[in-house]
C-alpha cells in the first residue's frame, strides 16, 4: 500500500512491469548495437620493437594480406578463443571455425593460435 502504483489492480500492475521491462530491453539492445557499430577503430600507434618483430614475423610467415587488428579488447570464453587487446597485429588462418561459422575466425596472434570474433578485427 506504500508503493506509489499500489492501488493498481494486480493484473494492470503486472502488465505495465511487463511494458516498462520490455522498453527497457529494447533500449539496451538498441544501445548495445550502436555501441557496436560506432566503436571507433583503434588509432595507429608505433609499435614497440618487440611487437614490430611479431609482424615482421607474421609477414614472412602468412603475407601482409593476411593481417588483421584488434579494434576491441577480446575476452576468449570458450575453449580454443584468444583473449587480446585492442591494437594487436594477428595473422588469419582461416575465415571459419570448426563448426563453420564465419563469425569466428581462426588467428596467428604471434605464438597463441586461436578463434577470435571476427567482427572485431579489421584489415591491418
Amino acid at each position: 500500500s506504500q508503493m506509489p502504483h499500489g492501488h493498481m489492480p494486480l493484473p494492470s500492475f503486472r502488465k505495465m512491469v511487463e511494458d516498462t521491462l520490455e522498453q527497457s530491453g529494447a533500449q539496451l539492445r538498441t544501445f548495445c548495437k550502436t555501441f557496436d557499430t560506432v566503436t571507433p577503430s583503434p588509432v595507429t600507434q608505433p609499435l614497440n620493437p618487440a611487437e614490430e618483430r611479431k609482424v615482421l614475423s607474421l609477414v614472412s610467415k602468412h603475407g601482409p594480406d593476411k593481417l588483421y587488428q584488434v579494434t576491441t579488447n577480446i575476452s576468449g570464453s570458450k575453449d580454443l578463443d584468444l583473449t587480446l587487446h585492442r591494437g594487436q597485429i594477428v595473422a588469419l588462418l582461416q575465415s571459419v571455425d570448426t563448426k563453420g561459422n564465419t563469425n569466428r575466425w581462426l588467428v596467428d596472434a604471434g605464438g597463441p593460435r586461436g578463434f577470435v570474433p571476427a567482427g572485431k578485427l579489421q584489415p591491418y
